[in-house]
């Protein structure tokens, strides 16, 4: 069957359990049988994609559309469990053109929780909650203000992770040995 559209998921590893979410509306049952809560994403997908992409370094995701249930659990997590430093991933799964999934999914983003802002709305009876969430991956500290990797081990871990197929990232190695050369320019005749 053809690739037709692709699942964002999001997976939180909580201390007192694990929480799964999607972008869309209402329950999904993976492959795994897991099922999956829908919630809306109030950022555009741009903020998501450069964080899967490795373009950033942090992502600040805000979800709107919480069930109070849930809620109300993360706002009991957040004050009595340590939820900062919290393992979340973003997941991308291949569906068909019944909206099904196919094949593997693909974890295209790792980090951890460094700060949750909580927001209710009001209108009549209806309460609709908004969460902020603050996430990091492993390179957040190792950069400069201008997004610089520090070192060139850094860069090396950056660029398997970002890369896994591809080969080794050895710039750092290539250049010192080019300073000492002359490269002459072509004769055309």
């Amino acid at each position: 069957m053809a690739i037709r559209s692709l699942k964002i998921l999001f997976i939180f590893y909580f201390p007192t359990g694990t929480v799964r979410l999607w972008v869309g509306s209402g329950p999904y049952l993976d492959l795994d049988g897991e099922i999956w809560k829908g919630v809306t994403v109030t950022d555009s997908l741009d903020v998501i994609e450069a964080a899967m992409n490795g373009e950033s370094n942090r992502l600040t995701m805000g979800v709107s559309g919480v069930a109070p249930v849930l809620a109300n659990t993360a706002w009991r997590e957040v004050n009595e469990d340590d939820v900062i430093g919290s393992k979340m991933q973003i997941i991308v799964q291949p569906c068909n053109e019944y909206d099904d999934p196919v094949g593997v999914r693909k974890v295209r983003f790792t980090g951890t929780v460094d700060d949750v802002i909580f927001g209710d709305d009001v209108q009549g009876d209806a309460v609709s909650s908004t969460v902020i969430l603050e996430l990091v991956n492993r390179f957040d500290l190792r950069t400069l203000a201008s997004q610089v990797v520090i070192s060139n081990t850094d860069q090396q871990a950056r660029s398997a992770i970002l890369n896994p197929g591809a080969n080794p990232d050895r710039i750092a190695e290539r250049l010192p040995r080019l300073n000492d050369k002359s490269i002459p320019w072509p004769v055309r005749r």
